[in-house]
């Protein structure tokens, strides 16, 4: 098509007093379409200026409008290739390499060798990883919502008590988007599948920190404030949180010969830590019992989010349902969705948890001296994330550049 054609759009009003070369008239007639002229002689913006009176159309009947809608349809006809996408082709276990594949779900799995607009698309078709994409993905919008009205509300640059705060809503935030992520790119190879999941546990072990340094400094019980616990609190984290990174990246590596050891030595990886974070609130919750106290908005919320913790743990390690009835779960109600859903409900109520903890225990943590640092929040996150990012290079490096047997083919060599 002549690059003329292509400006000619639709029938249109030149306008009175336009320089068509005709002062104040109509210069071409009826026949003409939109040109994009100057502005001004010698400018390079360029505006849509009419050759045709609209008016006259009116006046000459309904052939002449016809004519006018035909060929604007002629002029926005799209390919017809714009208009045929077609979705993502589906397979069932035996059909994908054995690192796709997840016990007891059969059917719905994409190609190991999508591009990233298949990956993409994929998001927006049924398979069985679409609510897995969507369950963290969309909760990662609510928790920035959050973290937006307490920017408006907080002051995070000058107010130091805020600052463990400030880390756990980035780190709330970054934890479920990098799991999308993971679940959304992770079919584009075998290679991507590891390295996809190793930013997704490196997350994970990020938010663990968060935890720790929100509970360090405003879930503390009173007695260990100060204590020596207290102050090595977050420091310990540091090293849970890089002993997370590593098993559970590692155990990858067992997935295809030894599923069972690979299996303890992530949900070790993740357990510890929790464990570990969650002490000083079990203690807090114990004291409470025994004195019985009057439970406070924080402790409640504190103890749901404990319910639903402990209800994470049990669907990644139990596989049910699916594993009742392998098939049937496969795009709705499996163990992975169920997990995804329980970790974002108790992530929600642990946030409300803290915050109370917060706002109620401000004057009392801070005369006591329980003031945050910077190397202690913004700090040990910095420098945890570093660490992160260099045992996920490590880890990934060995997948990048494997070299291959020369017995094989390099596609041979890709699908192990």
């Amino acid at each position: 098509m002549k690059q003329k054609e292509l400006t000619q759009v639709f029938p249109v009003w030149r306008g009175i007093g336009a320089h068509s070369g005709v002062g104040g008239g109509w210069s071409q007639g009826w026949g003409r379409w939109l040109q994009w002229e100057p502005d001004y002689p010698g400018q390079g913006a360029r505006i849509p200026v009419f050759d045709c009176p609209i008016w006259l159309v009116l006046c000459r009947g309904r052939a002449r409008l016809r004519e006018v809608c035909q060929r604007g349809r002629g002029a926005f006809r799209l390919p017809t290739d714009m208009l045929s996408i077609k979705l993502p082709q589906l397979f069932d276990s035996h059909q994908v390499p054995k690192v796709f594949r997840e016990d007891s779900i059969i059917s719905g799995y994409r190609h190991p060798r999508s591009s990233v607009l298949d990956c993409i698309l994929s998001s927006f078709q049924m398979n069985n990883e679409t609510i897995n994409i969507w369950t963290h993905f969309l909760p990662t919008w609510y928790f920035l919502w959050r973290f937006c009205i307490l920017c408006s509300t907080l002051n995070f640059l000058t107010d130091i008590y805020t600052w463990p705060l400030l880390v756990y809503m980035v780190v709330i935030c970054i934890y479920p988007f990098t799991s999308s992520c993971a679940h959304t790119f992770s079919t584009m190879s075998p290679e991507s599948c590891h390295i996809c999941y190793f930013f997704d546990y490196g997350a994970l072990s990020l938010y663990s920190l968060g935890c720790a340094i929100s509970y360090g400094y405003y879930v503390m019980p009173d007695c260990w404030v100060n204590s020596l616990l207290h102050q090595h609190f977050v420091l310990i984290a540091v090293g849970n949180t890089l002993l997370c990174t590593s098993l559970s990246c590692y155990s990858r590596f067992l997935d295809l010969q030894f599923p069972h050891r690979s299996k303890v030595l992530k949900t070790t990886a993740f357990v510890v830590p929790f464990i570990f974070d969650t002490v000083p609130l079990f203690y807090r919750i114990l004291l409470c019992c025994r004195d019985s106290c009057g439970a406070s908005d924080a402790l409640t919320n504190h103890c749901y989010h404990l319910l639903f913790a402990f209800l994470t743990c049990f669907l990644f390690t139990a596989h049910l349902p699916e594993r009742l009835a392998p098939g049937r779960f496969d795009y709705f109600g499996h163990s992975h969705q169920l997990f995804h859903v329980s970790a974002v409900v108790g992530t929600h109520f642990q946030m409300e948890g803290v915050i109370a903890d917060m706002t109620s225990r401000r004057a009392w943590l801070m005369a006591h001296g329980a003031t945050p640092s910077f190397l202690g929040t913004i700090g040990a996150l910095a420098i945890s994330l570093i660490l992160n990012l260099g045992i996920i290079g490590i880890f990934s490096t060995p997948l990048i550049w494997r070299p291959c047997p020369p017995h094989k083919t390099a596609c041979e060599c890709k699908e192990q």
